[in-house]
């Protein structure tokens, strides 16, 4: 199969995105049941939990066949001494571990049981279903007392004869608003197929139905990402879909809005959104409407030249205002906006990726930003992570902003070529102490992977008490590349 961890979207989004040059990614699915973040939390103990893929990770001997890692909450943040470390051979999950399967490729959580705990849905887009080559599977995992153990149940592909990778896109939320989760599921067509909410323990849905983004999927494009949440406040989720549209022979990034209905997702008031191949939603400005971002991280042209429509020098983030009609105005913010940290430059990547929570407690979402491709003095691609705070007014990019690196004193490591630090980036409150604390994931020691753990010291993000978690202190090998936390479930 193609390849799918984040670094193979650093290759590609160079070259922008254009003329199919993007290869097929698991990109982290954003689930929202409101206009409230949602924060998973799979023992149920009001700690937040933290789970991500290792997804190149060897499983006895199988390249590949990838890892998911669960870091739990505790007072003191998130380590590697409360985990778990679980692959499609740990006793219950469905299916072997087997070369190319990419287990965990993308991950959503949610309550899908409501038994009181979060689960969470896990695609392996590479399985090979019998002769179906890369067919893709897809399990629920149950969370417990004892969080995630393996125990789980297999959600059944209702038309694999008519694609691959299913499981490669995955968005958790409450889209007809009967208080139940439910599941949207992308593969390489452009029809995402809706699980209702009311999963049983021999994995059946309380119904199913699919939706039609005008995406391009003839030719195994499917969406690029999904991402749920309530953009239009009516209580319920409404979907993101990140995909390539179908107009043109180019392939241009577009990204559509379908609303959630008393019987669903519906395309009936889909519209055209920014931009962005990552996209978070939650509300800023706490208006009582969700508000979209996304990140277009590539840059002004591809490697040969051609123009990119709404791009920026370094990459771009667009925030889509929610509304009670849906997206409205939408604001684009670079390095170069305002007093945000850093320059725009080259293939800085802002905007790689993006996350959502409220750091200070103040009641406004702050935002987090991969800018993966920041060059630091002599290190290329070394990476580092933009915090911008919520108000009123929206984001703000006058004062305020933070940025992260692995030179910044107190935060561990050091700046070395293509270690991209802020790969990927959550913002939860991991230590219960009601602010959002940020874990950002990279792509250290050659693409072994690591995850940093910076708290919030209750205004903004600090260094104090950070740490690192990394492959070999989680139970995953560091033979190949396991990208250990290239991508967070959300």
């Amino acid at each position: 199969m193609h390849q799918t961890v984040r670094l193979a979207l650093a290759a590609a989004t160079a070259a922008a995105l254009t003329g199919g040059l993007l290869t097929f990614t698991a990109a982290t699915a954003h689930a929202a049941d409101s206009t409230v973040v949602a924060q998973a939390d799979f023992n149920n103990d009001g700690y937040g939990d933290v789970a991500f893929s290792a997804q190149g990770a060897y499983v006895n001997g199988k390249k590949n066949a990838s890892q998911l890692v669960v870091l739990y909450g505790s007072a003191s943040g998130v380590s590697s001494a409360k985990r778990s470390t679980i692959s499609q051979n740990t006793t219950g999950v469905p299916g072997t571990a087997e070369t190319g399967d990419v287990f965990a490729g993308d991950t959503a959580f949610a309550d899908f049981n409501n038994d009181g705990y979060d689960d969470i849905a896990v695609g392996s887009p590479g399985e090979d279903m019998g002769s179906d080559t890369d067919g893709g599977s897809l399990a629920i995992l149950w969370g417990s007392a004892s969080g995630i153990t393996g125990k789980g149940v297999t959600v059944a592909d209702p038309a694999p004869s008519t694609h691959d990778y299913w499981g490669s896109t995955l968005a958790a939320g409450d889209f007809d608003g009967d208080g139940k989760a439910d599941l949207a599921v992308g593969s390489t067509t452009a029809t995402v197929h809706v699980f209702k909410g009311g999963f049983s323990s021999s994995g059946s849905a309380g119904g199913r139905y699919t939706v039609k983004p005008p995406i391009r999927g003839a030719d195994g494009r499917g969406p690029l990402n999904l991402t749920a949440g309530d953009i239009n406040g009516d209580g319920r989720t409404d979907l993101v879909v990140d995909g390539y549209e179908t107009q043109t022979d180019y392939g241009w990034n577009t990204n559509y809005y379908i609303p959630g209905s008393a019987g669903g997702l519906t395309t009936s008031g889909i519209r055209t959104l920014k931009p962005g191949v990552i996209t978070a939603i939650g509300d800023i400005d706490q208006d009582g409407f969700g508000d979209i971002v996304s990140g277009a991280q590539w840059n002004t042209t591809t490697e040969d030249g051609t123009p990119i429509p709404n791009s920026a020098k370094g990459g771009k983030v667009w925030v889509t205002y929610g509304t009670v009609d849906g997206p409205g105005s939408a604001t684009g913010i670079t390095q170069d906006t305002g007093n945000v940290p850093g320059t725009s430059e080259g293939n800085d990547w802002f905007g790689y990726e993006l996350d959502l929570g409220d750091i200070n407690g103040d009641g406004f979402l702050d935002l987090a930003i991969g800018v993966a491709g920041e060059n630091i003095g002599s290190a290329v691609n070394t990476g580092a992570v933009t915090v911008l705070y919520g108000t009123a007014s929206g984001l703000n990019t006058t004062s305020g902003g933070q940025s992260f690196a692995q030179s910044t004193a107190g935060v561990p490591g050091s700046d070395e070529d293509d270690d991209m630090f802020g790969i990927d980036v959550k913002l939860d409150d991991v230590n219960g102490d009601g602010r959002a604390d940020l874990v950002a994931g990279s792509s250290e020691n050659a693409g072994n992977g690591a995850v940093t753990y910076l708290p919030s010291s209750g205004t903004k993000i600090t260094t104090s008490g950070s740490r690192t978690v990394s492959p070999s202190t989680a139970g995953v090998s560091t033979t190949g590349t396991p990208y250990f936390g290239a991508n967070f479930a959300d």
